[in-house]
């Protein structure tokens, strides 16, 4: 087993290393400023990143992984927070989220009570947060301001949170030793999908899919991006407890919610006049720019494999 991630990584850092030479030597060749260059790197520089993550899950193991996953959606609420936070009302709607959302959804994946796991945020979170908004008095734009705290708590927490929970699962006729594989599986196919998305449509060209959204993404680009991904998840498929035909369709599905995941939080983006989460914080590296994709697929990810394969 251990020998086996061990090729894995391997293999996946040879490609990354390749991939940043051939990187660097365009960025020499073509010069820093060149959008297109600049944006290819930063997509290898965010599968270094997720690499670095897994690498990380599979060397801590689960309640490491619990933790690293902590710190992401801490990161996560940090970036969002400094994008919609506007009023001194809502401060202790933040500190809520900080401090008692954040550690509880967490500890109800180490303590595995899927029960509470699934539905703390969305159910009493949702219902938390607007009670402790109203008691600042403070009735300008309330909707509003409680819909922004709510989204960040549900993308930022919840979401997130479904990755590390995946380790935690019991699946009939595969070791819960092997669940790292799920996240090699899962954030795999989601980073590869985004990165051939990219390249497809620079190769390829045509019309652009969500001009206003994603300008680097066309039509062409999306539907082989997605495909290529999807043959991916086949090919990787022996290291999951899914035939061939399963990875596919599950490939695809979290592919899908990767792509759509990216367009709803760039549409949040573009709201308020920023192009990268890591632009709004001096010195921060973007979390959100990094995970977008996850945060959607990975829920969606984690209840198809509870759902059809759970023991």
């Amino acid at each position: 087993m251990n020998m086996q991630i061990g090729y894995i990584f391997i293999g996946v850092f040879s490609i990354l290393i390749i991939a940043n030479i051939i990187g660097q030597a365009l960025k020499r060749k073509y010069g820093a400023h060149n959008d297109t260059i600049a944006n290819l790197n930063a997509r290898i520089y965010a599968w270094w990143l997720m690499t670095f993550i897994l690498l990380l899950a599979f060397w801590f193991g689960r309640i490491g992984t619990t933790i690293l996953f902590f710190l992401i959606s801490f990161a996560a609420l940090r970036e969002f927070m400094t994008l919609v936070y506007r009023r001194r009302t809502d401060y202790y709607s933040m500190l809520t989220c900080f401090y008692f959302l954040l550690p509880v959804q967490y500890y109800f994946v180490l303590d595995q009570w899927y029960g509470m796991f699934s539905i703390f945020i969305p159910v009493y979170g949702f219902l938390l947060l607007p009670i402790i908004a109203s008691m600042s008095g403070d009735t300008n734009h309330f909707l509003e301001r409680t819909a922004k705290t709510q989204w960040m708590a549900m993308i930022c927490i919840f979401c997130l949170s479904h990755v590390p929970a995946l380790l935690f699962l019991n699946l009939d006729g595969f070791p819960s030793a092997n669940n790292i594989l799920l996240l090699i599986f899962m954030i795999g196919v989601v980073q590869a999908s985004d990165v051939l998305q990219y390249v497809w449509g620079k190769l390829i060209g045509g019309a652009k899919i969500m001009p206003k959204l994603s300008p680097s993404k066309t039509i062409a680009g999306t539907v082989g991006g997605i495909a290529s991904a999807t043959l991916l998840a086949m090919l990787i498929s022996p290291i999951t407890p899914f035939s061939y035909l399963q990875a596919a369709v599950i490939g695809f599905i979290i592919c899908v919610m990767g792509f759509l995941g990216g367009l709803v939080m760039s549409a949040i983006k573009r709201d308020y006049g920023v192009k990268d989460w890591g632009n709004m914080i001096q010195g921060h590296g973007g979390m959100l720019d990094r995970v977008d994709s996850i945060c959607f697929a990975a829920p969606v990810f984690f209840h198809i494999v509870r759902y059809y394969w759970h023991g």
